[in-house]
């Protein structure tokens, strides 16, 4: 392909009908309505497989973290056990419902519940209860700690609240888990971490993640020139990919942006060093691994800055030249969110590194600011009632395909249903 058709590919591609879904405004109703929300939390969130976190977490033998799964309602742990197993639990004692688990990380064989000393070894099986002989005939082996079905993906640690699953996380994937499989993930071991709790409906956050169209708008200092340009000032997207409910957003890049000439210091951080984007915490160099996945960047586009790898429902992955970072979004009301970002960065081997990572920080957070301060305005005016719908342009395409799918999994009899029906 050359670069006249890409360019007028860009000006002219049709990805929402091309996913058969529909071009009609869509309704407010899911963004305000609690009703709905406790739909979602019944059929969505309690039957999908939802990502906690990835292995980097727990990397030996008894080592953990808590979290709190807002829309279950539910305090968990998750544990590396000391058959080297990754799995989950609820982090409540079996005694007397108190929670056992106080730390947000560590390492640890064992757990003691505060209360009482009831003591559970890291596999979750109950291994002590002081003064045993007054209580009346206890099962030791039913009171243990209660895991959750737990599985992992390419790294990443899936939950699901089922007792018993209706489908398996690979069925749950599907296509989606087959293309992204064997990826170089690069800088697991270190990154960024970012969260916030955020007056705005989960969607409202996980869409502001999900287009470029408000990028000329809402960040025209900061990343504005990196994902438009000249030939695409709307930054219009590249692709878009649908599998199910999961999805993948290739976004269009300016290969020939270059620092402003009284932006000195961005000009000192990335003098020689090729990073793809101003997004990038690494250089490309030494990422051919990472880079040459054919899942990334599909079309092998030099106008293409990353894409976003969506596994429904709230895991965002964003894949750029410069290694990857994530997004999730916990729903904790039909207006409240609890969101979470990081980002994987190499350890800086050099002064110029550092510098380099110095300034990726700054401008990410900014960035960042810029978004997550909008979402509330956005659902403040959602709330309003001003308007019983939206209306979505073809960039948009990701936040149709994600109400659809959130509508069909919250109408949905089975979770074969909802994925094939």
């Amino acid at each position: 392909m050359n670069e006249m058709t890409e360019l007028a590919g860009i000006c002219t591609s049709d990805l929402t009908r091309s996913a058969g879904l529909g071009t009609g405004p869509v309704s407010c109703e899911p963004y305000r309505s609690p009703e709905y929300f406790e739909r979602e939390r019944e059929q969505l969130f309690k039957r999908a497989w939802l990502t906690v976190g990835r292995i980097e977490q727990v990397p030996e033998k008894g080592s953990f973290f808590t979290k709190t799964i807002e829309i279950w309602n539910t305090p968990i742990v998750v544990v590396r056990t000391s058959d080297d197993k990754v799995q989950a639990f609820y982090n409540v004692c079996p005694h007397r419902g108190n929670q056992v688990v106080l730390e947000e990380r560590g390492r640890a064989s064992r757990f003691m519940c505060n209360y009482h000393n009831w003591v559970f070894r890291n596999d979750g099986r109950l291994f002590g209860i002081p003064d045993e002989a007054n209580f009346f005939d206890v099962d030791k082996k039913a009171c243990g700690l209660r895991p959750i079905a737990t599985e992992v993906w390419e790294g990443w640690i899936f939950i699901n609240h089922q007792a018993v699953p209706e489908v398996g996380l690979t069925e749950f994937l599907g296509e989606f888990g087959r293309r992204f499989s064997g990826i170089s993930w690069e800088n697991t071991e270190t990154s960024l971490y970012f969260e916030a709790h955020l007056d705005a409906n989960w969607k409202v956050l996980a869409d502001a993640f999900s287009e470029t169209y408000h990028i000329p708008s809402i960040h025209p200092a900061t990343i504005g020139k990196t994902f438009a340009s000249q030939v695409n000032p709307h930054s219009r997207p590249l692709d878009a990919l649908f599998w199910g409910p999961h999805r993948q957003f290739s976004t269009f890049g300016n290969p020939e942006y270059a620092p402003p000439e009284d932006a000195m210091v961005e000009k000192m951080a990335y003098a020689n060093r090729d990073t793809g984007n101003v997004l990038g915490a690494a250089d490309t160099a030494g990422m051919s691994r990472y880079l040459d996945h054919p899942a990334i960047n599909p079309k092998q586009s030099r106008y293409w800055a990353l894409d976003i790898a969506v596994a429904f429902p709230t895991l965002h992955i964003n894949l750029s030249p410069g290694g990857f970072w994530s997004h999730r979004f916990w729903p904790i009301s039909v207006n409240r969110t609890r969101w979470e970002a990081e980002f994987h960065v190499p350890r800086p081997t050099t002064a110029h590194e550092c510098l380099q990572q110095e300034l990726y920080v700054a401008r990410i957070a900014e960035i960042l600011l810029e978004d997550v301060t909008n979402t509330e305005r956005t659902q403040r005016g959602i709330e309003a009632r001003a308007f019983d719908t939206m209306q979505l342009q073809d960039g948009e395409v990701q936040i149709r395909h994600n109400l659809h799918h959130v509508d069909r999994w919250v109408n949905a009899a089975s979770v074969s249903e909802a994925l094939n029906g």
